[in-house]
C-alpha cells in the first residue's frame, strides 16, 4: 500500500496494490500494522455502506465529541468526489477542505480523522463504504450545508440530488 499525506495534517490518501489477471483482481483493503506504521493507529468499530445514484450528494456530516469519528472511506463500485473539511479547533487548516476522486478502478481510500466534516458526490452509481473509529450517536450528529459560500467547495454540479435533511443543514459560520 502507498500512503500519501495531504496538505491537511492527518488526512491521508491510501492506494492499495491491486493484483489482477484474466480472472479478476485481489487487493488488501486494510492492514492494521501498515496503517499504524503510516499514522493511522486507530481501531475501527463500525462499518457503513451506501448505494447512491449518479448526482446524489451526501453531506457534509460530522459527529461531535465525545462521539467524533475517524473514517476510512472508499468506493467499491463506481466513482465519487469525496470532500473532507477540517473542523478541529486550533488547527492551522481549520475551515479548509481537500477533495479526492474515489474510483473503483484504483480502489483508493481516504482516512479522515475525527474532527472533520465529510461528504461525497456520486459521479456515477456508486457503492460507498466506510469504517469508523467510533459508534454513530444520533445526539452528536451535525452537518454543514453542501454549498456554503464560506467553504467555497467546487463540487462540479449545480443541482445535485440531496436529502431534505441535508438541505436544511446550517452554514459553517453558524456552527463555529
Amino acid at each position: 500500500m502507498e500512503f500519501r499525506k495531504t496538505s491537511i495534517e492527518g488526512l491521508i490518501e491510501i492506494f492499495p496494490r491491486i493484483f489482477g489477471d484474466e480472472r479478476g483482481y485481489f487487493l488488501e483493503s486494510y492492514h492494521k500494522q501498515a496503517f499504524s506504521d503510516n499514522g493511522i493507529p486507530f481501531d475501527f468499530v463500525q462499518d457503513n455502506q451506501s448505494l447512491s445514484s449518479a448526482g446524489v450528494l451526501r453531506g457534509l456530516h460530522f459527529q461531535r465529541e465525545p462521539h467524533a469519528q475517524g473514517k476510512l472511506v472508499r468506493v467499491i463500485i463506481g466513482k465519487a468526489l469525496d470532500v473532507a473539511v477540517d473542523l478541529r479547533p486550533g488547527s492551522p487548516t481549520f475551515g479548509k477542505h481537500e477533495k479526492f476522486l474515489l474510483d473503483a478502478k484504483t480502489q483508493n481510500m481516504v482516512f479522515i480523522p475525527a474532527g472533520f466534516a465529510h461528504g461525497f458526490l456520486a459521479l456515477e452509481q456508486c457503492l460507498f463504504t466506510y469504517k469508523c473509529t467510533n459508534f454513530y450517536n444520533k445526539a452528536s450528529e451535525g452537518g454543514i450545508i453542501w454549498n456554503d459560500p464560506d467553504l467555497a467547495i467546487d463540487w462540479g454540479i449545480e443541482n445535485p440530488n440531496i436529502s431534505q435533511k441535508d438541505l436544511e443543514l446550517p452554514r459553517f459560520n453558524d456552527i463555529i
